[in-house]
């Protein structure tokens, strides 16, 4: 049977012809990204005996599948028991973080509307839309899609705006669910059930979150009319940008806001780990969820996204011959189903094998389980990427007609470079944060004479070298290998055979095979905030203290015997490996957006260059031209001071929730701080986490547009110094905020000096590390997207002015962008500051 190649019937003359031109852009800009028509032709190019467009359809039955088995095991979490009073603190935390949500959804719809003026502007004034008319053999156009379309366009922004917000609730859903659930399961003293609930919650968000995805963009391939939908998926993708951008920034300030806030109080009262007593703790627990579970939930499902999109635009510019287009396509889209697959059969697989080792001992190191699943996922995706490629492009036709029986293992082994780098980055990212790398001893070593000075010195060591490792050496020798691989056949058989600049592709199918065992890395995300939380409901729910309490255990829940201090001990030290796991996926994301960005950069190079065929243009993207290498320096300062708003956010806001706590907080003849201090800490950090969102992404908003406006390659060169400057910086402030915390679990849990100097030097450097890891660092992650998506939307604009004839309204505009951007900048501090006496008097 022939696969994924010619039909043995007679080709159509066109696609012929078409598969012996030299590959350049067939599209002017992203506007002309038309789906072929072969995908709905059998006879053009089948699979199984299938078009492409049956073949994905039949498809579509896998995330509803993923949905379904990630909604049912939030459907096992709510039915696992928990004690009463746990029970109501998930609950309080559950409906703050709803209430959180909700607040951010609102002013979500007031960047959508300001995204969405730029969107109209463009598509509906502005691009080419042909009317039908051929004169002379040239087809006419018309400025301005029909309103019918634009609706359509903006509507997909809107829906891959609330997808990102939709699976954010969805996981405070899921993890408040979860962190009771665990926190009651601790009581039995066995360390098992505290590893496999947090795992559940995990596995349930990656499934829905990677399914739900899937099912929108397939929807978009399948039943937009091809001719829109390029345009669609371009706004979905800026749409679910926007969302990941903004729930990362805001939750990113509000849980260290808090965080700060409960953790100080720890030096200055000398209390314990989330004694509940401390008002400041409440909004600890929102914004483990609004930081930790919101944002890389809305993070990964626009990472999926917009990686796809990047692909799925490289193959329509950079790709001459719709039947390869065609194949490359249904290839790219059967693996992310396979994803879904590999992923659920992992995890069963995994939870055997560890339900075998470890379900009867007392305690046991939880990254093993974790780690096993990571490798499980990784290995199982190769081998599908292998098969799946073997029967879906064995055959690849190039453009001198000829049939390419190679092109299958060179794509399957690029992407498994970036399947590996899933679980490889982890293994690396886990020596500079586990609590059992020497990285981490060290700052704990270092903290014992040198205290909280030589205790951030050697966080800081720590997250430079982690940057080099992870980035330099990890995913820039990935991304080497690569492309090696992309150059084997050069242009007789290789990539070059079907497509110019075949590195480029190379990389963005590195950046997709990061995502390659996707469910997974969202697990392994999510079960950070579950098991911080848990330990936070088990203080909060003051159990030990209930009466009769080791009675009510036995009667209602078949507790015979409830060992609280080992509880206890048991959560400590699964938040230490939360931590790590937290540390461990964000490289992941972080490399993905700059992969994908390199991807989508080259989309915007095709259409600047006419498919790489003007020359002069070409000659631009070089640091002779001096645009192009001032906008490089223009990006790397944004991404320097992107890092110091963030922070200068947390710094305003920590502030301000310390001194409330400070005076608030009532320890004599108190259990509990009251339900009205604890929701004024939780206002407290709101109101800071969207004054810093609202000065951070105006300036990213108008500094996109002003850098496009100003000159096209220097707009490029802004991209490149944002996202390679962005990587490492993110690297190197993740990881380093990674040590210091789990710095932090090791001298609480192992050494058991709570209440100690050495014990206050780590609580100083893991405030400094919160802003770092759960701020700064992850929130560059959807920013460098966002700007690199909607500033391909920003360059067409300011290329249909000039070309207009309205340069000098175009020029007049970047000037007035970046006018707008400077107020921001200049209020992302000096509007966020501290106003101390001195100030006020003065």
């Amino acid at each position: 049977m022939q696969v994924a190649t010619l039909s043995r019937r007679a080709v159509p003359l066109v696609v012929v012809a078409s598969s012996l031109l030299v590959p350049s852009i067939a599209a002017a800009s992203e506007a002309d990204l038309h789906i072929p028509a072969e995908l709905s032709d059998a006879n053009a190019v089948d699979f199984f005996g299938l078009s492409g467009h049956t073949l994905l359809l039949a498809g579509m039955f896998i995330p509803l599948l993923g949905l379904l088995f990630g909604l049912m095991i939030c459907a096992q979490l709510k039915r696992m028991p928990a004690h009463r009073t746990m029970l109501e603190v998930s609950e309080l935390i559950y409906e703050t973080c709803k209430t959180y949500l909700f607040t951010q959804g609102r002013f979500l719809m007031g960047l959508w509307a300001l995204m969405t003026i730029a969107v109209v502007a463009y598509f509906g004034f502005l691009a080419e839309y042909p009317t039908g008319v051929i004169l002379d053999g040239v087809a006419q156009m018309t400025a301005g899609y029909p309103m019918g379309s634009v609706a359509m366009i903006v509507a997909f922004s809107l829906i891959g705006m609330a997808g990102s917000t939709a699976v954010a609730w969805f996981g405070i859903r899921v993890n408040t669910f979860a962190n009771s659930r665990t926190a009651h399961a601790s009581l039995r003293g066995y360390g098992y059930p505290c590893y496999a609930i947090p795992l559940k919650a995990g596995m349930s968000i990656g499934m829905v979150l990677i399914s739900v995805e899937l099912f929108l963009m397939l929807c978009i391939l399948l039943f937009v009319p091809p001719n829109l939908a390029g345009a669609c998926f371009i706004g979905f993708a800026i749409g679910e940008s926007l969302g990941a951008a903004a729930l990362r920034v805001a939750g990113g300030i509000f849980t260290k806001i808090a965080d700060i806030g409960a953790d100080l109080m720890k030096i200055v009262f000398k209390i314990k780990e989330d004694d509940a007593r401390n008002p400041g703790v409440i909004a600890d627990c929102v914004g483990d969820n609004a930081g930790d579970s919101v944002g890389p939930s809305a993070d990964g499902f626009e990472t999926y996204g917009v990686t796809g999109v990047a692909l799925i635009a490289f193959i329509l510019l950079a790709i001459a011959s719709p039947v390869v287009q065609v194949q490359l396509l249904v290839w790219i889209f059967a693996m992310r189903l396979l994803m879904v697959i590999t992923s659920g059969l992992a995890y069963f697989v995994n939870e055997a094998i560890a339900k075998s080792r470890f379900a009867n001992v007392r305690s046991f190191n939880y990254e093993v389980p974790l780690t096993t699943l990571v490798w499980i996922a990784s290995i199982l995706s190769i081998a599908a990427t292998y098969i799946a490629s073997y029967f879906l492009i064995h055959e690849i036709t190039m453009r001198d007609g000829t049939v390419n029986t190679d092109l299958w293992w060179l794509l399957a082994t690029i992407i498994t470079c970036g399947t590996l780098a899933g679980a490889i980055i982890p293994e690396v990212t886990k020596v500079f944060t586990s609590v059992h790398s020497r990285h981490v001893r060290e700052v704990v070593t270092a903290s014992r004479e040198g205290g909280a000075s030589l205790n951030i010195l050697s966080g800081l060591s720590s997250g430079n070298f982690s940057a080099f490792w992870v980035g330099g050496i990890t995913i820039g020798g990935l991304m080497a290998i690569a492309y090696g691989i992309s150059q084997i056949g050069g242009r007789d058989t290789g990539l070059a055979s079907i497509m110019p600049a075949e590195a480029i592709f190379a990389f963005g199918l590195v950046a997709f095979g990061f995502l390659g065992m996707g469910p997974v890395t969202i697990a392994v995300d999510s079960y950070g905030p579950v098991t911080d939380n848990a330990q936070s409901v088990y203080e909060l729910s003051l159990i030990e203290e209930q009466p009769n309490i080791r009675t009510d255990l036995q009667q209602n829940f078949g507790i015979a015997d409830a060992d609280f201090v080992a509880a206890k001990t048991l959560l400590e030290e699964n938040d230490g490996a939360g931590n790590t796991f937290k540390a461990t996926a964000k490289p992941v994301l972080i490399g993905t957006a700059v992969v994908g960005a390199t991807t989508m950069i080259f989309s915007l190079i095709m259409i600047l260059t006419d498919g790489l065929t003007v020359t002069e243009n070409i000659a631009k993207l070089s640091i002779l031209h001096a645009p192009f290498l001032l906008g490089i320096i223009m990006g790397a300062a944004v991404v320097m001071w992107f890092s110091g708003a963030s922070c200068q956010a947390v710094i305003t806001g920590a502030y301000r929730a310390v001194e409330y706590i400070k005076r608030t907080m009532k320890l004599d003849g108190e259990t509990k701080a009251s339900t009205e201090d604890s929701k004024k800490v939780v206002e407290i950090c709101t109101i800071y986490a969207q004054k810093g969102m609202i000065n951070i992404f105006v300036t990213i908003f108008f500094m996109t547009l002003a850098t496009a406006f100003i000159e096209e390659y220097f707009f490029i060169g802004f991209l490149i110094g944002l996202a390679i400057v962005g990587l490492f910086q993110a690297i190197f402030m993740a990881n380093a905020g990674g040590a210091w915390d789990n710095a932090k679990k090791i001298v609480e849990t192992e050494l058991r000096a709570k209440g100690t100097p050495l014990h206050d030097a780590s609580i100083v450097g893991d405030t400094v590390g919160d802003p770092f890891k759960d701020t700064s660092s992850v929130a560059l992650n959807p920013i460098i997207k966002f700007s690199t998506l909607f500033g391909l939307l920003a360059v067409e604009l300011a290329l249909q002015l000039s070309k207009d004839g309205h340069a000098d309204l175009r020029h007049i505009l970047a000037v007035a962008f970046f006018a707008v951007a400077l107020i921001f900048v200049y209020r992302s501090f000096y509007g966020m500051r501290i106003q101390s006496v001195a100030d006020e008097v003065g």
